[in-house]
């Protein structure tokens, strides 16, 4: 299945279309992307895993591999470093996201499969699909979702299902 993420803020699951978030820099081409910009890449990106706060949500239901969000994990988003758009583990040396938040943002992470195959120097890092602030705030070029709306695409995805973002 291809979830589908417009640039006017819809999110399309099948015959369903409800509301979403994308960066604050709008979309670009995936080749124009950079570290920093705040926009959502164009294109398909495959949705490789999830993570989840087990200390504030029960498990959700997914066919996709699943796994818990630990206090001292993290993303790196230092474009010259060796570790660049991975998980880390906190405290690293180099400047990266702590995905243990205290606001909702993170209790739910969708990991896509933007800039990691292969890892291209500051082309983006950390575009997830998340959890949305109240009132769909734009992201740093992330997809922000409702909560509900977060475990349908969980429930529903499949391995090999993708999200595509277009103007």
């Amino acid at each position: 299945m291809i979830f589908v993420a417009t640039s006017k803020g819809q999110f399309h699951m099948g015959p369903n279309i409800v509301s979403c978030a994308l960066g604050r820099g709008g979309v670009i081409a995936a080749a124009d992307k950079r570290e920093g910009d705040g926009a959502s890449p164009i294109g398909v990106w495959t949705i490789r895993r999830f993570l989840y706060r087990a200390d504030r949500l029960a498990r959700p239901k997914t066919h996709l591999p699943l796994t818990e969000i630990g206090q001292n994990d993290g993303w790196c988003d230092a474009k010259d470093d060796a570790a660049y758009n991975q998980p880390v583990h906190l405290p690293y040396p180099a400047r990266c996201e702590t995905l243990w938040r205290e606001d909702a943002v993170y209790d739910l992470i969708g990991i896509l499969g933007h800039n990691d195959d292969p890892v291209v120097p500051d082309r983006g890092s950390a575009i997830f699909l998340h959890l949305a602030r109240p009132g769909y705030l734009p992201t740093e070029g992330c997809i922000a979702l409702s909560l509900e709306d977060m475990l349908m695409v969980m429930e529903t995805a499949q391995p090999g299902s993708a999200i595509e973002i277009r103007a």
